[in-house]
């Protein structure tokens, strides 16, 4: 009988090695206690970056399935992902990129045994964008930890850059989930039981991703499968440019308010269950343009 404590699968990227560790007891914390991991370096990545990867993995415990390098193309990490997957083999599945801290209402152990009770085969979870005070794009902390560098947790991805907030965090093994773990096919969570995902993105040298990830996609050197990756990376860029180079935490829109790893907001399920039943994806049409066919907020 498979297990009840999942299997994490992650496909990760040039992150700090600071933020892989924190990553990696996070969901230690949480119970895990077995990872799936693959490395995939785009080209730009030095080799003492991926050195010093591979090397706080492994004295982390985790030893990478595999490390692979080259263009980032957007289909890349599904592939890795599913692969990784049919690895784990039987069970649940848990569903982490490295900058994202899940947090739950119970232990792991006890959401699973909720899902399956009530019939449901994903958990689903909502990003909550962490960004540090004031919305300067600061470095990763040498100590002290994400909570103290990064204490403002709102709604940037969907209502700003107009991405997919939704996650499938959890999974059994024979759901098929979309790229990005944004949603798994044919089925619906328990919008009552949202987790939360918080997302650890914006930091010093993310504009520098966002424009390399622009300028690959529409030169064609790294393929996309639609127009949103890259427009969500214009708008973060242009929102910046507009606010001298800060996100714009004052914005009523954005709902940014101090958070913590350690503590659900207490408006949370009445929160991340508005968004997630009412949010829909944007239309893109041919001349670049797109539209809203219905969303929240």
């Amino acid at each position: 009988m498979p297990s009840t404590h999942p299997t994490l699968i992650a496909v990760v990227g040039p992150v700090e090695p600071s933020l892989l560790a924190a990553w990696v007891r996070h969901y230690q914390h949480l119970g895990v206690e077995r990872f799936l991991i693959a490395f995939y370096f785009p080209e730009h990545v030095t080799d003492r970056r991926r050195h010093e990867l591979q090397a706080t993995s492994r004295e982390l415990g985790v030893i990478p399935t595999r490390t692979s390098t080259g263009p980032w193309h957007e289909h890349t990490n599904t592939q890795i992902r599913d692969s990784l997957r049919r690895t784990a083999g039987p069970g649940w599945h848990l569903l982490a990129d490295a900058d994202e801290f899940q947090q739950y209402h119970a232990p792991l152990t006890e959401v699973i045994a909720q899902a399956e009770k009530s019939g449901h085969r994903t958990v689903g979870g909502l990003m909550l964008d962490r960004v540090a005070a004031g919305g300067h794009l600061v470095d990763w902390p040498s100590d002290g930890g994400l909570d103290l560098a990064y204490p403002l947790g709102g709604h940037l991805t969907h209502r700003l850059l107009h991405g997919d907030p939704r996650k499938s965090v959890l999974v059994r093994h024979d759901v098929s989930v979309a790229s990005g773990n944004h949603c798994a096919f044919g089925h619906q969570p328990d919008a009552d039981h949202i987790c939360v995902v918080h997302h650890f993105k914006w930091h010093s040298g993310v504009l520098d991703d966002l424009r390399r990830r622009v300028q690959h996609f529409s030169t064609g050197t790294w393929q996309e499968q639609s127009p949103a990756v890259r427009s969500e990376a214009s708008r973060l860029l242009a929102h910046v440019g507009q606010h001298n180079g800060v996100i714009n935490v004052s914005d009523p829109r954005l709902a940014f308010r101090r958070v913590s790893l350690h503590r659900m907001p207490s408006t949370w399920p009445s929160e991340a269950r508005g968004i997630v039943t009412a949010w829909r994806p944007y239309v893109y049409t041919d001349d670049g343009a797109h539209a809203v066919l219905s969303r929240e907020g």
